[in-house]
């Protein structure tokens, strides 16, 4: 059998006809265009065809495995441009009315012909997951069925990108087009006979991965994930293995969704380098991870689907187990306000191996919020993050327990002086999400961990104001004005509001500041922080100076910062 490399220039019309029979193989990824990629792609065509009368658009490439003169082809790459492409026929096809739309029909759906041998079939046969969604709805021209489907009822990614698109091209459609049987004839032969793909085909299948990781590593729109399931999937023997290893893969894709499972590449490939990466992900996954697994069983069943599982546990905050399950997932709550990842390698990594152990996994993250919220307060940077957490990953990875746990993620002497620095500084001065996690924290330590917080808006407010005014109550008070500067951004003068800043309100004497600005419409606080400034009396120095004291021993406490 040959297996030369085939490579040709084919209109619309030629690759969605009798000559090929496209099936997207189990291994494949899903169908991953949203919105932006095919409003592009209908944009770029439309305006083509406007400005252009006679030149040719050329649409790239897709890859195959196809024996001569047989019209069943395997799409190794360009299942997003053939998908998206068939569902822009269909939005077509779905709006003309008799010969015309059946004349349509026939790029989308095999008529078969018992003369030639063909059955009536898809021109276009989605993984397994999606084929039926996909030919119901799209394939048969059912698209006021589609639109109707809740959205959050969809099976996966997938069929939600298959809605949108769909929606997306009906409304161009109506908006280019006028929905106007005549203009839309014109764009559709302009589509079929003026627009071209390169199909590249060989029957080997190790020939078509090595041409499709080539082509794609070349900057081809691929993720990363994409190109290692190639390489992975491909050195299985057999067809059963392939669809068995495909099927694991999926279910770690659909759980995570097609970013998630994008970001537990870039989680792996930092547990096994402990380092920043200094190459492409592709590059450094080959390097450090797929040569450690050596063969994809291992890989996929060993540390994919163990650090997959530990990442949709930690994100969503849902660990379970028999005891202390509440309270990790508090800690889990914490740490997904921190304002970076660099955590994640460290909690999937003990998560994985440490899940059925509760009360050790409760230990471990009370600390791993404190070094977090340590790391997160006092602004260190990405370099110094990635140092430090490497460090409990040395640790993680060998022999620990909880009558023997990793030290390495407590703070040391010299970070619990340097954050308790940073609680008694000008708090207001830190980035709105540092200070705003920060208050918040303080507040849940106040409220014994019992209080929620999910404000639709968050604003951290000053009691004594930034602005005084020489003739107002707060000048009186506060005479010494280089004390208030000294004063007015320690955490002791903020409060947290949920509502938006009033410029006015903010510059009240203290007793109208409470009652018009500070107290929600029953005149209290969903805040511990808000409901004792509006229990206090006066607000003065020594008040503001003895609140200090008591807050930074609640956080003492709390995050345990005493040497």
């Amino acid at each position: 059998m040959s297996k030369k490399i085939i490579g040709a220039e084919y209109p619309l019309a030629k690759i969605f006809s009798s000559d090929f029979e496209y099936v997207i193989p189990s291994y494949q990824r899903p169908y991953a265009w949203t919105v932006d990629q095919a409003s592009e792609l209908f944009d770029d065509l439309y305006g083509f065809y406007k400005s252009e009368l006679e030149e040719g658009y050329f649409l790239g490439s897709i890859v195959l495995i196809k024996q001569e003169s047989v019209p069943y082809s395997e799409v190794i790459d360009g299942q997003q441009r053939l998908t998206t492409l068939t569902i822009l026929l269909s939005t077509l096809a779905s709006i003309l009315k008799g010969n015309q739309r059946d004349t349509l029909s026939k790029y989308i759906q095999e008529p078969g012909n018992e003369f030639e041998g063909l059955d009536p079939k898809p021109r276009l046969t989605l993984r397994e997951r999606d084929k039926v969604f996909f030919s119901k709805y799209v394939q048969e021209l059912k698209f006021e069925e589609l639109l109707k489907l809740d959205e959050k009822g969809l099976n996966n990614e997938s069929q939600v990108n298959i809605q949108n698109n769909s929606r997306l091209f009906l409304q161009r459609i109506a908006k280019q087009l006028n929905n106007d049987a005549q203009q839309i004839k014109e764009f559709v032969a302009f589509l079929l006979q003026r627009c071209f793909l390169v199909a590249v085909s060989t029957p080997s299948q190790q020939s078509a991965f090595r041409v499709f990781s080539v082509m794609n590593s070349r900057g081809l729109d691929l993720q990363p994930t994409d190109i290692i399931k190639a390489d992975i999937i491909g050195q299985l023997a057999t067809d059963k293995e392939r669809d068995d290893y495909n099927e694991r893969w999926e279910d770690m894709e659909v759980e995570l969704g097609r970013g998630g499972f994008n970001d537990l590449f870039t989680y792996v490939r930092m547990i096994y380098a402990k380092e920043k990466s200094k190459k492409s992900l592709l590059e450094e996954f080959r390097t450090h991870v797929l040569s450690a697994a050596k063969k994809p069983e291992p890989l996929i069943s060993e540390v994919l689907e163990p650090f997959a599982s530990a990442l949709a546990t930690v994100q969503r905050a849902n660990y379970e187990a028999a005891s202390h399950s509440e309270e990790v997932n508090a800690y889990l709550r914490w740490l997904n306000r921190i304002d970076n990842s660099d955590w994640l390698p460290v909690a999937i990594l003990f998560l994985s191996r440490n899940k059925n152990e509760p009360g050790y996994v409760s230990w471990f993250f009370s600390r791993l919020e404190r070094l977090a919220a340590y790391m997160h307060v006092c602004a260190l940077n990405i370099n110094e993050r990635i140092e430090r957490y490497n460090k409990v990953i040395e640790v993680v990875e060998n022999v620990h327990s909880l009558s023997s746990p990793v030290q390495a993620v407590e703070l040391t002497g010299d970070e619990k002086s340097q954050m308790l620095n940073a609680l008694n500084g000008n708090i207001y001065e830190l980035t709105p999400r540092r200070r705003n996690y920060l208050i918040l924290r303080l507040d849940s330590f106040l409220s014994d961990g019992g209080a929620s917080y999910d404000p639709s808006v968050l604003t951290i407010e000053h009691v004594l104001p930034q602005t005084v005014n020489a003739s107002s109550e707060w000048a009186a008070l506060w005479p010494d004005e280089q004390f208030r500067k000294d004063w007015v951004h320690k955490i002791a003068n903020l409060v947290p509001l949920n509502r938006r800043r009033n410029s006015q309100a903010q510059n009240y004497d203290f007793d109208e500041k409470k009652s018009a600005y500070f107290s929600g419409q029953k005149g209290v606080s969903s805040y511990v922080l808000t409901t004792q400034v509006l229990n206090s009396p006066q607000w003065t120095p020594e008040h503001v100076v003895a609140r200090q004291k008591e807050l930074l021993e609640v956080l003492e406490e709390n995050w345990r910062l005493s040497a």
